[in-house]
């Protein structure tokens, strides 16, 4: 399932328990919907007359704005956004009609973990000719999100129902520019998704140069953060974390956005101006700062196999 996190606005309480939208509707209606993994609640953003809030086992996952794909309202996913057009400017896609690893118009990304389809909206609005597939657990949920926020139809746009290291395993190598992993189960991404042995499928799904983004939510002691960031190191030659000063210093609960790639990220002073510019300011850590940030933290592997009988 997708992140289930910290919230982007307020809204008010839900108008009553539904089964689906009314007869007729083409779009979102507040309420509680029962869904395959529990039940999600979509609550209108008082702050925002075109924005929805989703809820997920009653815990806050997502933002759509309908009027416009290109606003996220959560910091986060503003960071993510950002790490991936410093990499592939949009106006360099379109312009060159070319996307990353020589796949022409065409910049391929996956995510792990669907919610409301925030980010895949949104790079579907930054680069039109995008190819993208999002795995969600819970395919009802899938359906209602599809039915509710009118995202972009298949090819553009896939929502395959399954669990996200499964489908990883299966897809064919070289086929994504950019894969995001933002899968919570509770505060914490599942262990399955964050070891070593994981990884190594993440790096045979990238394509050359591509870029492997994760959403790491810790508490303030961040042991989860230095175990990602450690198994992130050893599985790519280059590294990198964005989060706020309060997050890196470990003074709150929150998240940091971790990078590997097989190539440099590189010095962008318009990302740094970009993060430095948002609601919640936010610093890079190079490779140096994050191999030393994780230094000594031992690398997450996958349980050793049952002994055969």
């Amino acid at each position: 399932m997708a992140k289930r996190g910290k919230p982007g606005g307020r809204g008010r309480a839900a108008a009553g328990v539904v089964e689906g939208p009314g007869p007729g509707s083409k779009g979102p209606v507040e309420g509680v919907y029962y869904v395959d993994t529990g039940d999600c609640e979509l609550i209108a953003d008082q702050d925002n007359s075109s924005g929805w809030l989703l809820k997920i086992n009653g815990v806050m996952s997502s933002h759509i704005d309908l009027a416009d794909p290109l606003f996220l309202d959560f910091e986060y996913m503003r960071w993510i956004a950002a790490l991936i057009e410093s990499r592939w400017p949009p106006s360099d896609v379109s312009s060159a009609r070319g996307g990353a690893a020589d796949n022409p118009g065409k910049l391929r990304g996956l995510h792990l973990g669907g919610g409301a389809c925030s980010l895949a909206r949104y790079f579907a609005a930054a680069y039109p000719d995008a190819r993208q597939v999002v795995v969600e657990l819970d395919g009802k949920l899938a359906g209602y999100v599809r039915g509710w926020f009118d995202l972009p139809k298949a090819p553009l746009l896939r929502i395959r129902v399954g669990e996200a290291r499964e489908v990883t395993e299966t897809l064919t190598a070289d086929t994504r520019d950019f894969l995001i992993r933002d899968v919570f189960a509770g505060a914490f991404t599942p262990r399955p998704l964050t070891t070593a042995e994981f990884n190594q499928h993440v790096r045979r799904v990238l394509a050359p140069g591509g870029m492997y983004v994760v959403n790491s939510g810790d508490a303030p002691d961040l042991k989860n953060a230095r175990e990602d960031a450690a198994t992130i190191a050893a599985s790519f030659k280059h590294t990198l974390i964005i989060a706020d000063p309060a997050m890196l210093k470990g003074r709150r609960y929150g998240n940091m956005v971790m990078a590997g790639s097989d190539v440099p990220f590189g010095d962008d002073p318009k990302l740094a101006r970009r993060l430095l510019g948002g609601a919640v300011p936010a610093h890079i850590w190079d490779d140096a700062q994050v191999r030393a940030f994780a230094a000594g933290i031992p690398v997450r592997h996958d349980p050793p196999a049952p002994p055969e009988d």
